[in-house]
């Protein structure tokens, strides 16, 4: 999935970068005479751990961090990272989630130090640390941002002078890939320079990136302006500002494009960032930057061309965010792949068709408009 080889790409980053209280409890008012169950309150006497938790009937609730987390019984049970629960070789779990009692509370919970012990009915020892807990729970998620980035406009990204990487750096050094990798995860696109113009090379650097992805054009996609494949992207046509593949049920996350020979005029390509337009949008008109998330469309792809016969479609949204945390991901925007509008009713498509033409008018704004021309020898990938 996308999201994982996100995450793919951010444990390289991160895996390079690397080189280089006893408790006491107390008792709130007695009111038994209004609630059958009195509430405990317990806090760690450590000043510096500031932490606070609660039993409640139907969950757990801790104050840690400055951070107030909810937690189901449920999945405290379910997510015990014990030798029998979980496979920490494999990191898989072993526990029958179907075999937990839905009805299940501990019998007691202590907290060692920074350590919370969970006592099921079974005598079964749940422990958690409580800095795991923080990482893990909705809450924290909440707060968490999974990819930072640096949103840009020319202007923006033309001051910031972000460098290229030099081919033999890039394939040979830690140094080379993790500047390379810095860049292409905060701006989105990248650049390498002095790569020998040869499909084999590109495919060379693409390798060095991450696993090239099977698609119905190959391993490898090398095209020329010949319509050999029944496609706009083959003719001489310019093309607007779009997203390739929203015909994938999952599109491609990274894209490498090295121009081998070019002879004549133009080859220019435009580059234009997407999350800075959605952003744009969520400011200015936050119900069309919803709309934009929830209506589902359709992409496809259709040829019949020579031997080839395909007829891809793929189903999204034209904004995808994480709905825990409201972070957009990936966006589909593709107006010449866009299917027919069939799967929402006629007053929410009048919308959706405003909402799609300000996220348009922020895409066609020529002020974030960043044009280049890939040379050969010459490398540039994008999300």
């Amino acid at each position: 999935m996308w999201c994982h080889r996100l995450l793919h790409l951010q444990s390289r980053l991160q895996n390079l970068l690397r080189r280089g209280v006893p408790c006491w409890a107390f008792q709130q008012p007695n009111f038994k005479s209004l609630f059958p169950l009195a509430i405990h309150w317990h806090h760690t006497a450590s000043e510096s751990l500031k932490c606070a938790w609660q039993q409640h009937e139907d969950h757990f609730e801790l104050h840690y961090a400055s951070t107030v987390m909810r937690f189901d019984y449920v999945w405290l049970r379910d997510h015990c990272r014990s030798a029998s629960c979980y496979n920490s070789k494999t990191h898989q779990r072993s526990l029958d989630t179907a075999s937990v009692d839905l009805c299940i509370k501990p019998k007691t919970i202590r907290l060692d130090e920074t350590t919370l012990f969970f006592t099921w009915p079974d005598g079964h020892v749940t422990k958690y640390d409580l800095d795991w807990l923080l990482r893990n729970s909705y809450e924290g998620q909440k707060q968490k941002v999974i990819q930072p980035r640096i949103l840009w406009n020319a202007e923006i990204y033309q001051r910031a002078q972000v460098p290229s990487v030099d081919f033999q750096s890039f394939l040979e050094t830690n140094e080379g890939l993790k500047n390379f990798l810095q860049n292409f995860l905060l701006y989105g696109i990248a650049f390498v320079e002095n790569v020998p113009p040869t499909q084999e090379h590109t495919e060379k650097l693409a390798e060095r990136i991450s696993l090239i992805r099977e698609t119905i054009y190959g391993r490898m996609w090398y095209f020329t302006s010949d319509f050999s494949r029944g496609d706009t992207a083959y003719t001489k046509l310019a093309l607007d500002r779009h997203t390739d593949t929203t015909y994938f049920q999952e599109p491609c996350g990274i894209q490498v494009f090295h121009c081998l020979k070019h002879e004549g005029t133009g080859g220019r390509t435009l580059l234009v960032d997407g999350f800075y337009a959605a952003e744009q949008v969520l400011q200015k008109a936050p119900e069309e930057f919803e709309l934009l998330t929830k209506v589902p469309l359709k992409h496809e792809y259709v040829e019949n061309v020579g031997e080839c016969r395909n007829h891809m479609i793929g189903v999204g949204p034209v904004l995808n965010i994480y709905p825990w945390n409201k972070e957009l991901y990936l966006i589909r925007y593709n107006n010449y792949d866009r299917a027919v509008i069939n799967t929402v009713p006629y007053d929410v498509v009048h919308r959706w068709y405003t909402a799609h033409r300000t996220l348009t008018v922020e895409l066609r704004r020529p002020e974030n408009e960043f044009w280049v021309k890939l040379k050969p020898g010459r490398v540039g990938a994008k999300f």
